[in-house]
Parts: structure tokens; sequence; C-alpha cells
């Protein structure tokens, strides 16, 4: 006889597009469908979810759309009932801490979207509010699971690469204004006082990235800017951006690697992806991007001679071979709940908690600092 194990989760703030779509959709929908998270051969567990919101006719639909049959308004009444043991937050990031905050004080195991705070200090609170009630947290860092970056990574480990020593990122893409072509981005991504800002919003990434797969940040350098002055919101007013939408940054990371990256919804894309991060080695180099990754060798580095007066005769493309799928690659997202579920029930390592969660908010709170003061800015270890 088989003993499943249930688990209540809270999911609140899931209407928006990336909750509704990664989080409960791709994730959690998906995870029940399959018969939960198989951890032997007749045991699973199983995410009993309830939708909370502010909108009962958006939760109702998300409801009807998902086939999860409860919701609520009332998000204190909720945190109340015991058969929920995780609390999930993706509701905006002004108000995320101060619900985190409650879920803590109600005995809730914590997992929640990135930033977790708007500063640091009120970060670093959440860490020590959770570990102080004996309660487990994560935090999400999706990007780990991206089958490129999956790839990336087993290069590194396979020693592929040699001892490296630059980080080239370059994100970004397009974001229409909304005054001829509608807006693929919400409006307060572009308003300060909303929280706003590509600073805000991806240097938490680049964290952990850089953190995981490379070295530990050490000295940041940011430049950021606002390269589109006006946009149009969801209702049709135009508005003032107050938010940087670009970012130039350089990172210092241990054992003397350089990683750049440039940030912006304001350039158009000619690269093999959205997300693209070349990696240099001694060994040899990587390109990754969301899906695919492509490595050139020192044996089959091509050698180019500058001549400015004929035409380029090398295709740099061609001496780049892309690696092959060797395992299976599930939605990162997913990817990422499922072993978190895993241990709530089971006790299992998960080191992308709150305090990872911090690390991501001081890194960008010292990116505007660096922007503010035009200067390197140290990343110091948190004390925790």
């Amino acid at each position: 006889m088989s003993m499943n194990m249930r688990i209540g989760v809270i999911m609140n703030g899931v209407t928006g597009r990336m909750g509704t779509h990664q989080h409960l959709l791709r994730s959690i929908v998906e995870i029940i469908k399959q018969g939960g998270v198989k951890i032997s051969a007749d045991r699973f567990i199983i995410p009993d979810p309830i939708l909370v919101g502010r909108d009962s006719g958006k939760l109702q639909a998300l409801c009807q759309r998902s086939g999860v049959p409860k919701y609520s308004t009332d998000l204190e009444t909720v945190l109340a009932d015991e058969q929920y043991s995780i609390y999930f937050d993706a509701s905006m990031t002004g108000v995320r801490a101060q619900n985190v905050k409650k879920a803590i004080a109600a005995g809730k195991h914590i997992y929640c979207e990135k930033p977790t705070a708007t500063n640091t200090a009120e970060a670093i609170e959440l860490y020590r509010l959770a570990e102080n009630a004996g309660l487990k947290h994560g935090v999400v860092q999706d990007k780990l699971w991206l089958p490129g970056l999956i790839k990336l990574r087993r290069l590194i480990e396979y020693d592929f690469l040699g001892r490296i020593f630059s980080i080239k990122g370059d994100f970004g893409y397009w974001v229409f204004e909304g005054f001829t072509v509608p807006p693929q981005r919400p409006s307060w991504n572009y308003r300060k006082q909303d929280d706003g800002g590509i600073i805000v919003d991806m240097l938490c990434h680049w964290r952990y990235i850089l953190d995981h797969l490379f070295a530990k940040v050490v000295a940041v350098s940011c430049l950021g800017a606002t390269h589109i002055p006006r946009r149009m919101d969801e209702s049709g007013r135009v508005f003032d951006c107050t938010a940087d939408d670009t970012a130039y940054v350089t990172f210092e990371l241990q054992g003397g690697i350089i990683a750049h990256f440039n940030c912006s919804w304001a350039t158009r894309v000619r690269r093999d992806d959205l997300l693209t991060i070349q990696v240099d080695g001694e060994k040899g180099s990587a390109v990754a991007g969301l899906h695919k990754c492509w490595t050139q060798h020192y044996g089959n580095t091509p050698r180019p001679v500058w001549n400015p007066d004929i035409e380029q005769p090398i295709n740099y493309f061609a001496d780049w071979i892309e690696v092959p799928d060797q395992e299976f690659y599930d939605n990162a997202f997913k990817a990422q709940w499922e072993l978190y579920l895993r241990h709530v029930a089971l006790e299992e390592s998960f080191p992308w908690n709150l305090l990872e969660g911090a690390k991501g908010v001081q890194l960008a709170e010292k990116g505007l600092e660096s922007w503010r003061k035009r200067a390197w800015v140290a990343v110091d270890e948190i004390d925790v």
C-alpha cells in the first residue's frame, strides 16, 4: 500500500505572468499531473495548492484554467490553516517581505521569488527569522536549471575550459514602449517608486549564477541608464520612466576572474539567444544560451590575422561545436520546485535559501551604489 506525502502549499501572487505560467501551470500543476515527486517505487510527494491574491475574479479564472480547486482573498485566514505547511510568494516586490514575515510567524516553510526584499537589511532579517523559527526556506534561482547553463556547468566539472579568466554576459531585448506596438513587460518595471529597474531585477540573477557556477563576487562596477524616457502603461496612459532600463556591469570574482554583463530592455537582438554567457579559459571557451551551448577547444581555435583591407575570410561561427543533450532537462522552475518539496518532506539539502536571496539583494544595492558613486564597490561577506 502506497503512503503518499501530501503537502499543502499557499501560492500567493500567482495571477501575474511569471507566477501563472512558470510556478503554477508549468511547475505545481505539472507535478500534480505526473502523480507527484517520486521518492520511492510507490511513494510520491503531492503538492496540495491554494491560490491567494486580492482579485477574486482573477483567482477564480485561474482555478478554472489550472484545475486547482481552492482559492482565497484572505491571506491571514489561510496562514492560520494547519493543513498548509509551505508559503510561496510571487507577489509584488514591495510587499513580499511583509508577507513572508507573516508566514514565518504562522510557522510556514518559505519559498519565494526574488528579490526577497527591497533592501539587504530586510532580506537578512527574513533569513534570521526563518532560521530562528526552525523553518525550511528557499529562494527561486531558476536559471541554474536552464539546459544551456546545465551544459555549461558540466563543461566546468569536466575541466574542459581549464583555468577560467573571463565571463561575458549579454541579456535583453527591445521592450516596446506601447505607442505603436503593445509592450511585452509590465509598466511597473520602469518606475522606481514601484520597485522597478533592471539593476534590481537582474543583478539578483547574476549573483547566483556567478557564485554557484564560477566563484564568489567580491566587487562590482555598475553604470545604469534610462534610455527610453516615456512609455505607456496597461491603461493606455503615458508615464515618465523613473527606473533604469539598461545596466552595464563589471564584476570581480574570487581568483581574479572578471565578468561583464550588458543588460538592456532597449536593445535589439543579434546573438544566439536572449541571454548568452561566454566563458573563456586557457583550454577552451563556451557560449551558453537558455537551451543550447557551444564550445571551442584550444585545438580547433582559428588563428585570425588583422587585415581591414580584405573581407573577413574566417567564419567565426563555423568552428564552434554544439554540446549535445546528454541528460533530461525539465522546466527550470519545476526542477527547483521538486528539489524544494524534497527538502521540506525528506530533509534533503537545499542550498538556495533566504541567505542566498539576501546576497542577490545585496549585489543589486551595491550596483546602485556603484552607479551613484561612479566607483568600484566591494561586495563583503554577509554577517549572519
